[in-house]
């Protein structure tokens, strides 16, 4: 792997989107995933980035919270009560290189001469809205808008008869509902989460590009999608998680399509996780993904499990990417590592791809490993005194 692949593969985290609502508590999260696949030649699939929320920032209304890869960052400062008691208001700003590279898998192939770098920038203004103040679990609406610059280079493979996508500004809308929610770490322990959300991507400068113009970028798309999330840890230490989340869209094309495959659980704000496959193997204008994961507690400490996933998804392909069969799964397990106040987590997983097309066959191996750093833990034991920010 080369310097710059590495730079793009850790700037994946360029996809994490802004949280749901102001996060109250205080994290240091270092977070490191990677995917390994053993048929073909695929995707890098890989994030790297420190995590920093502080409540509390400054003066007692306002809240930072920043995701920061090497090449990459995103940001939001929440102020608390800033249009009612029940109503706060984030001011987000996110942008650096390769966040917008596009890979085009196709028939389970990774196309590097049909695949290009992007990078880009924006800002955005959030409301949240607590409708329910006096109950234990929050129902939030969500009203986001924001504009986005992005500009796209060749990579080393690109084809010289492939025209890239020109540079282009976008206003994107994002409104929604949330009952309940979880916290972005790995493996939650006990979480809950309904939610529904519509989003409106507007774009200034759209067009064709590929070979002699045979992929268009669609001048506004609509994406319609709503998840349901549970995670539960028994007494004895075993862990159940399960979700499902389900998209629909109005005019997509490849930059808006719902793509599915791979298992960085961090990545998004929703991953769309089928073991065993590429990572964003399967462009989508409509789905419906199935993901449950069973980890067995190994030790009396409750420090190693035994882990056992599966996903399934039925889909609606984007155009110019369908292939014979409408329905996708995937089942994989291995081993996670949870030290004895949480300040370590970590996964290796085995995912065997059941219906991963690969030169004509069905059936894919990956590998991932996923690490989590609990920094505000450990410093909370170690440091004399406390940063600047504090």
């Amino acid at each position: 792997m080369s310097v710059k692949s590495f730079i793009a593969a850790a700037a994946l985290i360029g996809a994490f989107p802004a949280a749901g609502q102001i996060d109250p508590e205080k994290r240091q999260l270092l977070q490191v995933g990677y995917n390994a696949s053993f048929e073909g030649h695929a995707p890098i699939a890989a994030y790297a980035f420190y995590y920093l929320n502080r409540p509390q920032f400054q003066r007692e209304d306002l809240t930072l919270r920043m995701a920061i890869a090497p090449v990459y960052f995103d940001s939001e400062l929440g102020i608390s009560h800033a249009l009612g008691p029940n109503t706060d208001l984030g001011i987000g700003l996110a942008g650096g290189g390769f966040a917008d590279s596009y890979n085009e898998v196709r028939g389970g192939k990774y196309r590097t001469k049909e695949s290009f770098d992007g990078h880009g920038g924006g800002a955005s203004v959030s409301l949240y809205h607590l409708f329910n103040p006096s109950y234990n679990i929050p129902l939030y609406g969500i009203v986001r808008g924001g504009a986005y610059y992005s500009t796209y280079t060749d990579t080393e493979d690109t084809a010289s008869a492939f025209a890239l996508p020109d540079d282009r500004a976008s206003a994107n809308f994002r409104a929604g509902l949330r009952f309940g929610g979880k916290e972005p770490v790995l493996f939650p322990a006990l979480a809950m989460e309904l939610a529904i959300w519509v989003e409106s991507l507007n774009r200034g400068n759209s067009g064709d590009y590929g070979y002699n113009g045979d992929r268009d970028v669609k001048s506004s798309a609509e994406l319609f999608y709503a998840n349901a999330f549970l995670a539960y840890t028994f007494d004895r230490g075993d862990n159940l998680s399960v979700s499902i989340t389900t998209g629909a869209s109005v005019n997509a094309d490849r930059f808006s399509a719902y793509r599915l495959g791979g298992v960085l659980p961090l990545v998004a704000e929703y991953p769309l996780v089928i073991p065993g496959y590429y990572y964003q193997e399967i462009s989508a204008d409509r789905f419906m993904l199935f993901n449950g994961r069973y980890a067995f507690a190994l030790d009396a400490r409750k420090h190693w499990q035994l882990t056992a996933m599966a996903a399934a998804a039925v889909v609606d392909y984007l155009d110019g990417h369908k292939q014979p069969g409408n329905w996708h799964s995937g089942v994989g397990g291995g081993v996670a590592y949870r030290s004895e106040k949480g300040t370590w987590k970590a996964g290796l997983t085995y995912g065997y791809g059941i219906d991963a097309l690969r030169n004509g066959d069905r059936g894919a191996h990956v590998v991932g490993l996923s690490v989590q750093f609990d920094l505000e833990n450990w410093l909370n034991k170690h440091r004399s005194k406390p940063f600047w920010w504090e």
